[in-house]
């Protein structure tokens, strides 16, 4: 099975977005192309048609591919609830919660998930482009590793490394991997590419030279900066760095997100960044939510009791309340629907200890049960106000109820869902992925006041992915990646 593996020399050097590229690239050359990543780590996820669970840059590769997502296309998601625990998603259902040492023990017994799951996807497809997680240098998990160097060796995968110019000393990442690779790994590295360059990347011809001549490796390219790829969801919490207030001509909206410890699916904000005359401010720790602010936005939540407790030690409670005093609407999605409640009891201990009751902000008047399954599903229904169509999905556990649910905001496939105020300036409802759709994007900004500029955000996803495709055929070795991905080992 023709098939190719990037893993990185570090986290966040860019893996996801270059994968993404390169099938995309491949399927403009009319290759039957499906993204694979055995093993990944993210409270980003998309919700696949089957109803599971995976992360979201594997849903971003799969609309690359021009395919629609499955849950074998990320068979392992881990989704962190605390410093040293997860949730633990094996093809697209929770099996659980495990510490990090208990799941460091128990990994490779999914091995087996994982290998059916890639033998699934290379039935129905003429190429495999397989994303690893984290470092290939990370030895000391090397044993039983199922994200990187076990599953390319599993697999019997060639592997391109990837190294990250931007944050500097990429010439010893690349060179310290192959110092510490064990020769079995070695035998599977079939070169290297540089990515994020900024600037003439003809000078760093010297340093590819260094590279090449202590590792062995051949280059595949030099990759430059996308600039645009701030147009496509973000996976990692990290990428939220990158945001800032966009610039607005006139008297722009103003939208305030406050991040949580356990943000999740934050790509819900994608679509509203992208709007011209918004400006969207991602508020970090230690700062205050701007009192001017017209909306305030809680995203969802990997840990909805533990992030709402945090809000409060932030004092962000206080400063979201004053907002919604002074006329500024509020808008919860899914843990953040349940955070703007009464209280959230959780009887089971899902999150917390049996028995738990946490107070909520009390913006409306329902109250959160955190019990029953975990529910995934995507979803069609209507926009009460306006009419007009939406497509989402849900991820969450618990029910939320109240006089508030009196006045829901979408009609989802014959239920009611969602809740309002009565002053209707406070929000809530449990379905991700709203904005995305135009139609309603803009019946959401009208109704407070602003016009939408009437732009099609998903086309515009489709547009970057084309213009990444084209950015990673100029700058790589595209014939000669094939060319490995086709010989294999």
């Amino acid at each position: 099975m023709p098939a190719i593996m990037f893993q990185g020399t570090g986290s966040n050097v860019g893996k996801s977005m270059l994968v993404a590229g390169f099938c995309r690239y491949l399927k403009r050359q009319g290759y039957k192309v499906a993204p694979f990543k055995p093993q990944n780590m993210s409270n980003n996820a998309a919700v696949t048609p089957e109803g599971g669970e995976i992360g979201r840059a594997q849903a971003l590769q799969a609309l690359a591919c021009g395919l629609e997502p499955s849950v074998h296309m990320n068979p392992v998601l881990l989704k962190p609830q605390s410093n040293v625990g997860s949730q633990v998603v094996v093809q697209g259902k929770v099996i659980g919660q495990m510490q990090a040492r208990a799941y460091s023990q128990s990994k490779h017994s999914l091995l087996e998930s994982v290998m059916e799951s890639y033998h699934l996807l290379s039935e129905q497809a003429d190429l495999i482009v397989v994303e690893g997680a984290g470092s290939a240098s990370e030895v000391n998990l090397r044993k039983g590793d199922i994200a990187n160097m076990g599953f390319a060796e599993a697999a019997n995968l060639p592997v391109i490394l990837i190294g990250d110019i931007d944050r500097g000393g990429v010439i010893a990442s690349l060179v310290g991997t192959k110092q510490l690779l064990p020769p079995s790994d070695l035998a599977l590295v079939k070169g290297y590419v540089i990515n994020k360059f900024r600037g003439d990347a003809t000078l760093f011809k010297s340093g590819l030279d260094i590279i090449t001549g202590q590792t062995g490796w051949p280059d595949f390219g030099i990759l430059p900066w996308f600039d645009d790829a701030g147009r496509l969801p973000a996976e990692d919490s990290e990428d939220l760095g990158r945001d800032k207030a966009m610039a607005a001509s006139g008297r722009a909206l103003k939208i305030a997100v406050p991040v949580l410890p356990r943000i999740a699916n934050f790509d819900d904000l994608d679509a509203l960044k992208s709007e011209d005359g918004v400006s969207l401010t991602m508020v970090k720790r230690g700062q205050t939510i701007p009192l001017d602010s017209d909306l305030v936005i809680l995203p969802g939540s990997k840990s909805t009791i533990a992030d709402l407790e945090a809000m409060k030690s932030e004092g962000w409670d206080i400063d979201i309340k004053a907002i919604a005093r002074r006329g500024g609407s509020v808008l919860g999605l899914c843990g953040g629907y349940q955070m703007l409640g009464r209280k959230i009891m959780d009887p089971e201990g899902v999150e917390t200890e049996k028995g738990a009751v946490c107070e909520g902000l009390g913006l409306l008047d329902i109250e959160t049960v955190m019990a029953g399954e975990k529910r995934t599903v995507q979803v069609t229904g209507r926009h009460l106000e306006s009419g007009s169509q939406m497509h989402g999905y849900e991820i969450h556990v618990g029910r939320s109820d109240g006089p508030d649910r009196a006045r829901p905001i979408f009609m989802i496939e014959g239920k009611l869902e969602g809740a309002t105020s009565l002053d209707g300036r406070i929000m809530g409802s449990y379905i991700h992925g709203l904005f995305n759709h135009d139609q309603f994007r803009a019946a959401f900004l009208k109704s407070l006041g602003h016009s939408a500029s009437g732009q099609g955000y998903l086309r515009g996803v489709e547009q970057t992915l084309d213009a990444l495709a084209d950015h990673f055929a100029h700058n790589m070795d595209v014939s000669g990646l094939i060319r490995v991905a086709e010989q294999g080992l």
